[in-house]
């Protein structure tokens, strides 16, 4: 009897519903949600360096978190791709039964349709004029791309895919205000080809996102403290592309670099100053009203230091007069000199 009510046990909790399990972290984003508000217009940003060879852009977009009921905004990055020769087809938002529902984005050999959206840099609203796989290298057009030569040398030059390129800031297709794109045949045929999901580096970047208060759409006011990074996840990287006034940005290094290169001459000067001013009193006196004023019209109201180096040479010898007049002329400069009596011990020890 034991035997069977376990066995009836298991049996009865295999048979119930799962739905009072916690949902998976993956239900947090923005796929099968739908959404009767608009998601904020495209922000413009510019676009971080290529960090080498085989990155490949994936330009920003705004996700929803139902957590919070908000839109938030998920930075541009270079990633590298799954494997070689796959593209990626940016998700969008479409306009559906009265809401607007997100299509994810996904890599394959070939970009489909992705709502006619101008995400910029090559995702024009139509295929992709970025650059192309060649064998095992992928070929940048620098007239879309930042990429740097040094380092990414299979680079050309086509401006003629940017000459017809109908400028919106638009993020959503369909509804109220929308786009009204919509698929080719060639695009549809491009859907039923093999996808591949997007890499953990993007989810990293997506979840870095969602975590951050100041990527909401609602405390930026369209303008994310973030625009794009360099690299997948890192939010504080330099060559993160960030909104003016934002901290960490990537404009306040140079201010700091500026503090550093300024306050050397200071330091500088001050190690040269300190031996004039331990010397000052012996040295650096005498040489100052020289640069000055002349020499001559120093020594005229009160026959200062030059003078009176000069007396004990121009002196009468000391047996000419009484004894007591050369120990007063003695005395006068000692006091006047303050103690520098280096040169009054000589007549004492030859008088």
């Amino acid at each position: 009897m034991k035997r069977i009510a376990t066995t009836l046990l298991v049996a009865g909790l295999m048979a119930t519903p799962m739905l009072a399990l916690p949902p998976p972290a993956a239900a947090a984003v923005s796929v099968g949600i739908s959404i009767g508000i608009a998601p904020p217009p495209m922000p413009v940003y510019a676009q971080p360096i290529a960090p080498g060879p085989g990155y490949l852009w994936t330009p920003g977009y705004w996700a929803w978190d139902p957590g919070y009921g908000d839109y938030y905004w998920v930075p541009g990055t270079w990633v590298m791709p799954p494997q070689i020769g796959l593209l990626w087809t940016p998700g969008w938002w479409g306009w559906s039964a009265g809401y607007y529902r997100w299509n994810p984005g996904y890599w394959g050999p070939r970009v489909g349709f992705y709502g006619g959206i101008n995400y910029g840099y090559g995702y024009f609203g139509t295929g992709y004029v970025g650059g192309y796989w060649r064998g095992r290298d992928f070929y940048y057009n620098r007239a879309v791309n930042n990429v740097n030569v040094t380092n990414i040398r299979n680079v050309y030059v086509n401006k003629t895919v940017i000459n017809n390129v109908h400028v919106n800031r638009v993020s959503y297709n369909g509804g109220r205000g929308g786009l009204t794109a919509q698929p080719s045949a060639s695009q549809r045929r491009f859907a039923n080809e093999r996808r591949w999901s997007p890499t953990s580096m993007q989810a990293q970047q997506r979840d870095r996102a969602m975590r951050d208060p100041a990527q909401r759409a609602k405390a930026n006011q369209g303008r994310p403290a973030v625009f794009a990074t360099q690299r997948a996840g890192r939010f504080d990287n330099p060559h993160a592309v960030r909104t003016q006034g934002a901290p960490r940005n990537r404009m306040v290094a140079a201010p700091e670099r500026a503090r550093a290169t300024t306050a050397a001459p200071n330091r500088q000067r001050g190690m040269a100053e300190a031996p004039r001013d331990r010397r000052q009193p012996m040295r650096a006196e005498q040489p100052r009203p020289q640069r000055t004023a002349p020499a001559r019209d120093q020594a005229r109201p009160d026959a200062n230091a030059m003078p009176r180096q000069r007396e004990p040479n121009t002196r009468t010898p000391r047996n000419e007069g009484p004894r007591g007049r050369p120990a007063q002329m003695r005395e006068a400069p000692r006091q006047e000199r303050g103690g520098n009596d280096r040169h009054e011990k000589k007549p004492n020890g030859g008088h």
